[in-house]
């Protein structure tokens, strides 16, 4: 009896046992698989991916902001005159010339006030030599005349006073014709003909279609990274896949109340799908010569870290990597990968280490 107890008693020590080293090496066994599980599990069907050779290539840091579009030539256009609208030569949208007709007033009662100026200049004239000659001048002496004496004369006569009245007449007649100061585009007219034109509006504006500049503003501590001179992108809101390139061409060196410095920059070349105050999208761009630069979609977070993975005899490569400067479009590589890595930029969300992969064109 005794015996048979020992037997049992050692038969369940040695169960016991195995079981505690079969669960041990479970448990070992899922830690590892937990550790490198995205490195292991391999799907069973290849998929495609896109690939880029690592390179050096020129490298633009950025920095984003809102803007507006506003012409670098606008002026308004005013009548001097509260006379009627006689002819009205353009409308809205047209592009004019320098010196072209815009609008013009009826001019009978201004030319009807010039010649009455000309005709009460004429008898001040007549009035002027009269006093002279009281005074004991000879009209051909006038230029001998002294001083205080043709002041006086000037005023008995009303002279100064008429040839303000003249200049002034003339001046308006003058400007009863609206014309282009420069090329550009008609906007803002909403007078009609045989009507008034507003007393407190313009009657039109006209925005040079020639020199767009951009308006906008950056953070004060923003200001160290932006020189005179640095390329930037505009990108309108309203327009998809259209984009336009310039240069900052003024820093105002004021900081508002919210921290922000205004910044113009000028567009180069041709802008015809912009317009006057339209909400743009502006990435300055500042130089940092050739570094290793890689798309930003070849970057995936895995188990926090960073990882690229790169093509290699068919199959994806997992590789952490260190990240430095970054703009809209890529990153630098600062460690991890080297020049001349076939690096995967499309269709690496579901890699694994050693996932095979067909590469597509």
């Amino acid at each position: 009896m005794t015996k048979h107890l020992k037997r049992s008693g050692m038969t369940i020590l040695w169960m016991a046992m195995a079981l505690h080293a079969m669960l041990t090496a479970c448990s070992t066994t899922d830690k590892r698989q937990k550790e490198e599980h995205v490195q292991t599990v391999l799907p069973a069907d290849s998929g495609y991916v896109k690939t880029m050779v690592l390179q050096y290539a020129d490298f633009n840091r950025e920095l984003i902001s809102n803007g507006t579009i506003a012409a670098a030539e606008r002026v308004d256009l005013r009548f001097d005159s509260p006379e009627i609208v006689e002819e009205i030569y353009v409308r809205n949208g047209q592009h004019v010339t320098k010196g072209q007709k815009i609008a013009a007033l009826a001019r009978f009662k201004l030319q009807n006030a010039l010649d009455q100026a000309r005709d009460d200049l004429e008898k001040s004239k007549l009035e002027l030599q009269d006093v002279l000659i009281s005074q004991g001048y000879a009209v051909e002496d006038s230029l001998t005349v002294p001083p205080e004496i043709m002041k006086i004369a000037k005023v008995k006569s009303n002279y100064e006073n008429s040839i303000i009245q003249y200049e002034l007449a003339q001046y308006n007649l003058n400007n009863a014709i609206l014309y282009a100061p420069f090329e550009g585009i008609v906007a803002n007219l909403f007078s009609k003909k045989y009507n008034l034109p507003p007393s407190s509006d313009p009657f039109c504006t006209i925005i040079g279609s020639q020199v767009l500049e951009a308006d906008f503003k950056v953070l004060e501590g923003e200001l160290a990274l932006i020189r005179i001179g640095d390329p930037i992108q505009l990108s309108p809101f309203a327009l998809t896949d259209y984009t336009v390139s310039g240069k900052v061409d003024e820093i105002n060196p004021v900081v508002d109340e919210h921290g922000m410095v205004r910044i113009k920059a000028r567009i180069q070349g041709t802008a015809d799908k912009l317009y006057d105050g339209m909400n743009v999208k502006v990435r300055i761009q500042q130089a940092k010569g050739k570094q290793l630069v890689m798309p930003k979609t070849a970057l995936v977070l895995r188990n926090n870290r960073k990882v690229v993975f790169t093509a290699k005899n068919g199959k994806a490569i997992w590789n952490y990597v260190q990240t430095g400067m970054e703009n809209s479009t890529g990153y630098i590589i600062t460690d991890g990968l080297q020049a001349g890595d076939s690096v995967i930029y499309e269709g690496n969300l579901n890699l694994a280490h050693e996932t095979p992969i067909r590469v597509g064109k």
